[in-house]
């Protein structure tokens, strides 16, 4: 039986990624920053919180982190903690930095100094490209970052790289793209979009207020992602990758379809907000994920239209 400690198994990604390995028979060790008082709410959601393993884990502190490990021992480590909203990260730039950038540091140099034969993953971001126009971003393509997010993000995937190529850790980065499910807190736009649109629905008068909606992204279902993340730690090299479906849509199509698929036009409960535009925003995302599908056999299953469908059903 392997064993696996997740960082951030609240979110959104580390309940589904804990799903996935209890499902091939892994022990799960759970890492919150206080887990004798988290609700662990995601995890109950999908029915696994009583199958779970926690431990109390700040990974902003090198001593909490060595600890861990050092206790848990264990094969793979999944780096899914830290600040993980790109609009908040413009609000709190200093703890986002730290969060994601210092975070991560602590975990690689604490594996190398507990000389323990751990694989490493860490959830990098699309972010960290920037702003690439129509070009399809693959892992060649220079970070440009545009938000105090993708910034940290962009520092901690070069940390990975160096501790992989100086001390032959396997550490590999995901770069990826964006990934919705029902766990997505409100606070993500996606999210905010299928709960106002089922409360309109239901008899809602109110009216949705959304910042720029002619933002593009190639959107993909949060499932599919977790599974590339373990891909990555199965191979005999650590490397990088991008994760994404390789369509790119315009939010206000994602709008259309989420209130479709609840009978309603979207253009008559819609009204945009100058003042929830970010200072600084990626107009378009494209991505590249040919090296996920020839490496490591990975293929996004779902694409947008799919995800706004399963977000409201599971809402319904």
């Amino acid at each position: 039986m392997k064993t696996a400690l997740i960082c951030g198994v609240s979110g959104q990604d580390g309940a589904y990624l804990a799903k996935l390995l209890l499902e091939k028979g892994y022990k799960v060790f759970g890492g919150s920053r206080d887990a004798q008082m988290a609700s662990f709410g995601n995890l109950s959601r999908l029915g696994i919180r009583q199958k779970i393993n926690f431990v109390s884990l700040s990974i902003n502190d090198f001593r909490s982190v060595l600890q861990t490990i050092l206790k848990v021992k264990p094969d793979e480590i999944y780096n899914l903690a830290g600040q993980s909203s790109v609009g908040l990260s413009f609000e709190q730039p200093v703890e986002t930095l730290e969060s994601i950038s210092i975070g991560t540091l602590n975990l690689l140099e604490a594996i190398r100094f507990s000389d323990l034969p751990i694989r490493f993953y860490n959830a990098g971001s699309s972010e960290c490209f920037g702003d690439t126009g129509s070009l399809a971003a693959d892992e060649m393509t220079p970070f440009r970052p545009r938000s105090p997010y993708g910034v940290a993000k962009a520092a901690a995937f070069w940390q990975v790289a160096n501790y992989r190529e100086a001390y032959q850790l396997h550490a590999s980065t995901g770069i990826l793209f964006n990934h919705e499910s029902p766990l997505r807190p409100e606070r993500f736009v996606t999210q905010k979009i299928v709960a106002a649109a089922c409360r309109i629905a239901n008899g809602s008068r109110e009216i949705l207020t959304l910042g720029n909606i002619d933002i593009a992204r190639d959107w993909g279902w949060a499932p599919d992602y977790v599974e590339a993340m373990w891909l990555m730690l199965q191979q005999a090299n650590a490397d990088d990758y991008v994760i994404a479906t390789g369509q790119t849509n315009k939010l206000r199509d994602f709008i259309n379809i989420v209130f479709e698929t609840v009978g309603l036009n979207w253009q008559d409960h819609v009204q945009i907000d100058l003042s929830l535009f970010r200072p600084t925003d990626i107009s378009e995302g494209h991505a590249n994920p040919r090296k996920a599908e020839d490496k490591l056999g990975w293929i996004a299953r779902y694409k947008m239209e799919e995800v706004g469908r399963f977000m409201i059903n599971d809402a319904n």
